[in-house]
């Protein structure tokens, strides 16, 4: 096994661990350790949410969410040796459940704190709680289901410099100014209330604080890109912005279907990582990787035999308006599609909506070149299902 080189409590929040993790992407944000390139080693997550979800059946606790608290990482992890210009190699090994939280959460935010792909549709806060049985999860919120989970990281990433940084902060604050008073926002800002520094010392608190980006959206560093298929088995070559990379994981899903459309997001759960890491120097010129990581998926992937997939095109629905090539409108008629068909098997529109956000469904882009309309997909798996789904002739 991996040596464990970061531990949780599961008892306490992230700043009250023996060596506290951050939950803010600045360049000047200490190690926690450091290894050699070679290395392998076992990291251990708290979940994003830092301990403020139960599993109960009141859903009040994602209703009242701090999202300001999130996502709390464990690391950063100094790769000795590595320089800016230089590729990170990481390794994911195996992830994994702690015996003692065998249980994970789904919710829909409430749409005035942070709502959702569907916040239009479904405006109040809904919980799922999720059991797991081994590969599989069961809802007691969300009946007749099970399915095996693709176990994943939604959030990895290395720092960024603190050129990369203020870029980061200069785009997404005149993005805000365009609608400042939107609900939700439009970007999440800098914000010191419910920061998480690991061990940066008081005198450079405030002055971090105040700079450090919000871990909410994937950027050029990784971060919080939620792919499903970032599993057991994958590689990421990672561009180096500072000295050591400082590598940072935390997010851990058992499952999500394409999309994370709840925000709340997959089936969200505490557990540990193993990763091995490497280095090939001068990679982001030598391969031409040089904003955003590379991955090579691998081999762990749930074998279903057949889907049904439901199309949408870029025209709102709330009003018929015709957009041009509109993949992220295209893509949420298909989900509301897909809700429509599973309301007709008994569930609730906010249990279909966080099923296909949990479940390993598969989002597809159908194609974005007949103008006016994209064309995305969702496909939902009918094995998952403990009855026959399928519409029934002469019924």
């Amino acid at each position: 096994m991996p040596k464990p080189m970061f531990h949780v409590d599961l008892s306490k929040r992230m700043d009250e661990q023996a060596v506290p993790g951050h939950n803010r992407w600045h360049p000047d944000i200490p190690a926690a350790f450091s290894v050699n390139p070679g290395t392998s080693f076992r990291m251990e997550c708290l979940d994003w949410t830092d301990g403020q979800i139960k599993n109960n059946d009141d859903p009040s606790d994602i209703k009242n969410v701090n999202l300001k608290r999130v996502h709390v990482l464990s690391g950063p992890v100094y790769v000795n040796g590595v320089q800016p210009g230089d590729l990170l190699v990481v390794d994911i090994l195996d992830i994994g459940v702690f015996p003692d939280a065998e249980w994970g959460f789904n919710g829909i935010f409430a749409k005035e704190n942070g709502g959702g792909f569907l916040s239009d549709h479904y405006p109040e806060a809904a919980k799922s709680i999720w059991d797991f049985h081994g590969i599989y999860a069961t809802s007691r919120h969300v009946p007749g289901v099970k399915f095996p989970g693709i176990i994943h990281p939604g959030l990895i990433g290395v720092a960024p410099s603190q050129e990369l940084l203020d870029e980061w902060n200069r785009r997404e604050k005149e993005l805000v100014d365009t609608d400042p008073n939107r609900n939700p926002e439009l970007a999440a800002l800098p914000e010191k209330e419910s920061v998480v520094l690991g061990q940066v010392k008081d005198a450079d608190f405030d002055r971090i604080a105040k700079e450090g980006a919000r871990t909410v959206p994937p950027r050029e560093n990784g971060g919080n890109c939620d792919i499903k298929n970032l599993s057991k088995g994958s590689r990421i070559y990672f561009p180096v912005f500072v000295k050591g990379a400082k590598l940072s994981v935390g997010d851990l899903h058992f499952s999500q279907g394409d999309g994370e459309i709840s925000f709340c997001g997959g089936i969200e759960m505490p557990g540990w990582i193993d990763l091995h890491v490497d280095v090939i120097k001068g990679g982001m010129e030598k391969y031409g990787i040089n904003s955003n990581p590379m991955f090579k998926p691998g081999p762990v992937d749930p074998q279903f035999g057949e889907y049904l997939v439901f199309e949408g095109i870029s025209v709102n629905e709330l009003d018929g308006k015709q957009h041009y090539l509109d993949a992220h409108i295209a893509y949420r008629r298909a989900c509301l599609n897909a809700i429509e068909f599973l309301k007709t098997l008994g569930y609730t529109g906010e249990q279909a909506y966080m099923l296909l956000s949990t479940a390993p469904v598969e989002g597809h882009i159908g194609g974005i070149v007949d103008i006016p309309n994209a064309c995305c997909t969702i496909g939902i798996p009918k094995d998952i299902f403990d009855k026959d789904i399928l519409p029934k002739v002469g019924k």
